[in-house]
């Protein structure tokens, strides 16, 4: 089974996830935005095997100390899809605005919908839900009934659509297209915030009544 960890980083309180298989304990990280010492401890404290770095969408909090951690674990950054490449153009702008040291770079491979993400007996597959940016990209593992949302949906709210590129509709129909369309007992590992499920967000979510 795939198991999460999460360990809230930088002055926003992002979580970046740590997922990793329960057999062999091969394992990824998710939105590294900062405080990479705090993440390779999580890390090492639960014996896990590091394989990647995925992204879920190019903004500072989750992607800003990305090259940094892959630099010293010598890992591969994976993802967001090509259209957050102007986020990522911009990392040491967003840094210099919100407070947080980046440099920028590109990733080892882009993603795209249906693409996957494969590490010990476990597979990730990615859905593109563009609207809080227009690259942004969700992980979801249906062995476990899994999804690491970023910045799509929280418990009792969706994302911001309200920086560069963002589309409130977009969002709403990524959301209804992704997520709403899986069973309610999967759980949604989101940016900020607690864990909740798709069918309490679903009956309780303002944002998605008319969804």
């Amino acid at each position: 089974m795939m198991k999460v960890i999460e360990t809230p980083i930088s002055p926003f309180l992002q979580n970046a996830p740590i997922a990793f298989c329960e057999e062999t304990r091969e394992s990824i990280f998710i939105d590294p935005g900062d405080e990479i010492e705090r993440l390779i401890d999580a890390s090492s404290s639960n014996f896990l095997k590091p394989k990647y770095i995925c992204l879920t969408h190019g903004h500072i909090d989750h992607a800003g100390a990305a090259l940094k951690l892959s630099k010293a674990l010598n890992l591969p950054i994976i993802g967001p899809h090509f259209d957050d490449k102007f986020l990522l153009d911009t990392l040491e702008i967003q840094g210099t605005m919100y407070g947080i040291q980046a440099k920028v770079f590109s990733p080892s491979q882009w993603l795209k919908d249906n693409d996957s993400i494969n590490f010990g007996n476990e597979s990730l597959r990615v859905s593109h839900c563009p609207g809080h940016t227009p690259g942004h990209v969700i992980f979801i593992n249906d062995k476990s009934k899994i999804i690491i949302a970023g910045d799509v949906i929280f418990q009792g709210s969706i994302g911001r659509t309200d920086l560069p590129l963002g589309n409130h509709q977009d969002l709403i129909n990524s959301i209804k297209k992704h997520v709403l369309t899986l069973e309610d007992d999967y759980l949604i590992y989101s940016g900020h915030g607690n864990v909740t499920n798709i069918g309490h967000e679903r009956s309780t979510n303002p944002f998605l009544v008319d969804a």
